[in-house]
């Protein structure tokens, strides 16, 4: 469709049904504003287009595997209704353009594609490291402008920039490779980018959870090859709101922060001939203890046994997920949580600590799950250091939650989630 006909297509509820999976019913309307708007916005940048898509890619919570992916280990995630849209049409030249709400164009000349050639921590170089990884491995790329807009709250732990990245992979798997691409490897792809253009030596969590959808287990032993499973998990149906708390904190400065973690862990792993921590279990890592503390000191010990005892704990929650056992998965939910706060050490950054929205808001929520008849479950979110929280609620209660943390973290604080189905999809395939 040209962009006058999606964005008729739109307001009259060709999508409606997308809107709906993706949203839920409540918030098809403001799906088709937003929508409208995001077309009306592509054509004042670009003008009409005889040919354009639309498409969506969500952002992601993490349920469990606090930092275990860079160490080749496993983690439970989940894609949320927060995402962030695109309009996007074919362009003549070398040029890819890509405008998104609020920053200025980012313009990549596909004929110089080179990580020398961009700024490290600039969505410029996230840009140009999708065209270089589709290049290099075989796939079309050309000329294209696109429009995006996010409600994916940038610094949050809902990892906006992984979603950035998964958006800019597929539209070019839609508009130079018909679809054909699948979504693990437009997430293995994201991951690369980030990792070489970006400067950051992210896992492949996060693009894996925003490219696929839905609850996905998935197991990092093998990173060219992760095997990923959908789980079968309807919380909702169960009575329980999943809520992200915002703690007002923000992911943007502390790359070093989440760099020391894998370093450690890798340190850690050294001493023993290997990479990654994956296969070294708690009871070795004790046994070696007094030389670990030497070589690499307490935190980084500290952080190793994280790790061997969340890689563990996956695919026990999995199990009850598959089992429909709500109670024994929010009983993992807090264990993780405990692990990550006392051992990870990741719920503030030692560079600012004044600053401890993510401890402080877990002591709020920990304090109004506890004054509730049905049990709970709170953890740090994401990377940590800063961002957000997450907390899983008793629906009956998720009112007097969100009013208990807003109280204290601000108005809007406490933001309650779905869990979408579907990952990165082409939203005018309807």
């Amino acid at each position: 469709m040209n962009t006058t006909q999606l964005k008729t297509a739109i307001l009259a509820g060709a999508f409606d049904n997308t809107f709906r999976t993706l949203y839920t019913e409540e918030r098809v309307s403001s799906a088709k504003i937003r929508y409208a708007n995001a077309v009306e916005a592509f054509e004042s940048i670009y003008g009409a287009k005889q040919q354009a898509v639309i498409l969506s890619v969500p952002g992601r919570s993490e349920i469990t595997g606090n930092h275990t992916d860079h160490n080749h280990g496993r983690v439970i995630a989940a894609s949320v209704d927060c995402d962030v849209i695109a309009v996007a049409a074919k362009d003549e030249g070398n040029m890819v353009r890509i405008k998104s709400d609020g920053y200025k164009e980012d313009a990549v000349n596909i004929t110089a594609l080179d990580p020398k050639n961009f700024p490290q921590f600039k969505s410029i170089g996230l840009v140009a490291g999708m065209c270089d990884a589709f290049k290099k491995n075989g796939l079309q790329i050309g000329g294209l402008c696109a429009y995006t807009t996010s409600n994916v709250l940038k610094g949050s732990g809902l990892s906006s920039s992984a979603a950035f990245e998964v958006m800019v992979g597929t539209i070019l798997n839609h508009l130079y490779n018909g679809g054909t691409v699948s979504p693990i490897d437009v997430a293995r792809y994201a991951q690369w980018s980030e990792n070489v253009y970006f400067g950051k030596p992210c896992g492949l969590m996060d693009q894996m959870a925003c490219a696929v959808g839905g609850f996905v287990e998935i197991d990092f032993e093998d990173p060219a090859k992760p095997v990923v499973e959908k789980i079968s998990f309807d919380l909702t149906g169960m009575g329980y709101d999943l809520c992200i708390v915002n703690t007002g904190g923000n992911h943007a400065d502390l790359n070093e922060d989440y760099a020391s973690i894998p370093a450690e862990m890798k340190k850690v792993a050294s001493l023993f001939g290997k990479e990654v921590l994956r296969g070294i279990s708690e009871y070795e890592l004790i046994e070696k203890a007094p030389e670990i503390r030497k070589a690499a000191g307490d935190r980084a010990l500290l952080r190793a046994l994280h790790f061997a005892n969340e890689d563990a704990r996956v695919p026990v929650i999995a199990a009850a997920m598959k089992e429909g056992d709500v109670t024994r998965f929010l009983g993992g939910i807090t264990a993780s949580g405990n692990s990550s706060f006392k051992y990870l050490q990741n719920v503030f950054t030692t560079k600012n600590p004044s600053e401890q929205g993510e401890s402080l808001a877990i002591y709020l929520s920990e304090r109004a799950l506890a004054s509730f008849p049905l049990p709970g479950a709170c953890r740090v979110h994401g990377g940590g250091f800063a961002g957000t929280m997450q907390a899983f609620v008793p629906r009956l209660y998720t009112e007097a939650f969100r009013q208990s943390i807003d109280e204290v973290m601000g108005e809007g604080a406490c933001m309650v989630m779905h869990v979408r189905p579907v990952g990165a999809t082409r939203v005018d395939n309807d």
